[in-house]
């Protein structure tokens, strides 16, 4: 079987099983319980993904999506940097049921520490134990590393690609923490890792324990970003990654960042999610439960 007809394959049989669980509009019939074990994969968002659209979308549209853990970013009024607009965004979170597990991606431009603690004290009103951080640099590193101490957070350095010339994969992320304290890790984007030419499995199973988060995304082409396409339309090995991620015992959220569209995103979010549960559900697991 050639790559693109075993792809096309993979994503028909995850589409189909994902849709297995959804009744059919106007029928009369109860669906079939799912069956099998919950999945150990817990399926996240980026808020990032609906950057063009304020809260109160977000929380409808993770309702229709039947998601509960939301890695929030200071856009629109998603997770505001005020204290006071904060609070109101998490009691909203709090009534819709919706579980903050990450803030990010969170910039450390300065190596102050008033600007360090005010990202710390960010995350710590919200209760969110891991920090994504964007590209900070090396020399800062040291100090940050003291903040995490102080506040028991972890910091997930997120790769950009190859137009990152500091963090451009997770192994130059593992470089520069792996002698510092081991909250400091990785915040792994499947996406801007292949485009770095680093194999995404293979990075997962290099950071290991360092690894606190993961943004999926697809592409059709490794090398170009623009390739984005909703998760299942593209190359990106979404079982192999899951199975590498099972077999280390991944504790963390694996969010689904879809950067394109974003006037109109809910279509390839749904399919992506569809797609991911299918695939679950091919592996054996309850992806709802």
């Amino acid at each position: 079987m050639t790559n693109l007809s075993r792809r096309t394959f993979l994503r028909s049989t995850a589409l189909a099983a994902a849709a297995s669980a959804v009744p059919t509009p106007g029928a009369h019939a109860q669906p079939k319980p799912e069956s099998g074990a919950p999945s150990p994969i817990r399926l996240g968002l980026a808020s990032y993904t609906f950057r063009n659209f304020p809260r109160a979308q977000v929380i409808g549209w993770m309702k229709q999506l039947n998601l509960t853990g939301l890695n929030a970013k200071d856009a629109k009024d998603h997770l505001p940097m005020d204290p006071a607009a904060e609070a109101q965004a998490l009691a909203d979170y709090e009534a819709a049921g919706i579980h903050l597990h990450a803030a990010g991606t969170v910039y450390f431009p300065k190596d102050e520490d008033d600007d360090i603690r005010a990202k710390f004290e960010y995350a710590k009103r919200a209760g969110i134990k891991v920090i994504v951080a964007g590209d900070p640099a090396p020399t800062t590193l040291p100090r940050i590393e003291k903040f995490v101490k102080e506040y028991d957070i972890r910091i997930a350095i997120h790769n950009h690609g190859p137009e990152d010339k500091i963090f451009p994969s997770p192994l130059d992320v593992l470089k520069a923490v792996g002698s510092m304290d081991p909250r400091l890790g990785c915040c792994i984007d499947v996406g801007h890792c292949v485009r770095a030419g680093t194999d995404v499995v293979e990075a997962i199973h290099a950071a290991g324990p360092r690894l606190f988060n993961m943004h999926m995304k697809d592409l059709t082409d490794f090398s170009a970003k623009e390739s984005q396409v909703a998760v299942g339309q593209g190359q990106m090995p979404i079982r192999e990654i899951f199975v590498a991620l099972i077999k280390m015992n991944y504790p963390g959220w694996v969010d689904l960042e879809y950067e394109i569209h974003g006037d109109d995103p809910m279509p390839g979010v749904t399919e992506s999610y569809a797609y991911m549960r299918g695939v679950l559900a091919g592996m054996g697991y309850n992806p709802h439960a």
